[in-house]
């Protein structure tokens, strides 16, 4: 049942440069459907997550226990099944969607169960002093939120927020899995075509890895942009 059987190796095959380079361009071909979920994902996440952590916060039960299902329930669901239920299942109750949308979807709403905890750490990180001082100054709560307490939480939130994000960055290739275009699924039409899937699943991970080192750039910068204000 378990095991590992080799046969004669043959490492020319491992990687044909040529056969990778001839077909770059069809697989370049995913990186907007790759970078379009990914990034609107995260726009959602980020947007539901914030009110998530609000209500996870609160003292009114109501919004708390709720926020907890929610995020207990996505935390605990494998986002391969997920998708399939947005995209497969969901048609059966009249319901449906492209895959690109389903993806979006999909990827947005399981991702603000983390972004939702990542966010509440951090907005509880920020000393209750300033909320008394807030108050002191006849502040309302949003407005305290915005000014005051928002952008001292969003510096600590940034590296684990980064990280989310490549991990649905990288997290996108299941999308593959329900027929968006994107870098995985473009690899695998060639791979189906020319029978070295080898070859075009190492370009594929070249590709993701090529953008997750340019966005960890950017996590970097906004760091520092954001310690300037320590």
């Amino acid at each position: 049942m378990f095991g590992i059987e080799i046969n004669d190796v043959n490492l020319e095959k491992l990687f044909v440069p040529e056969r990778a380079w001839d077909n770059l361009p069809f697989v370049l071909e995913g990186v907007p459907y790759t970078l379009l979920v990914a990034i609107l994902g995260m726009v959602l996440g980020l947007i539901i997550g914030f009110f998530l952590a609000l209500a996870r916060g609160s003292d009114n039960r109501l919004l708390r226990w709720p926020a907890r299902i929610y995020i207990t329930l996505m935390r605990g669901t494998p986002i391969l099944v997920y998708l399939f239920v947005l995209y497969f299942g969901l048609p059966v109750i009249g319901i449906t969607m492209t895959a690109p949308i389903a993806a979006i979807i999909g990827f947005g709403t399981n991702s603000a169960a983390y972004i939702a905890e990542i966010n509440r750490s951090s907005l509880n990180s920020v000393d209750h002093g300033q909320w008394e001082s807030s108050r002191a100054l006849g502040l309302s709560y949003w407005k305290t939120m915005r000014r005051i307490i928002v952008p001292q939480a969003t510096r600590i939130a940034i590296p684990p927020l980064a990280n989310v994000f490549l991990d649905i960055l990288k997290a996108t290739s299941l999308a593959a899995m329900i027929s968006v275009p994107e870098i995985l699924n473009k690899a695998q039409i060639v791979a189906g075509r020319t029978t070295d899937s080898l070859t075009m699943y190492i370009l594929a991970a070249m590709i993701y890895l090529v953008l997750t080192l340019i966005f960890s750039v950017l996590q970097d910068y906004l760091e520092r942009r954001y310690n300037k204000f320590l």
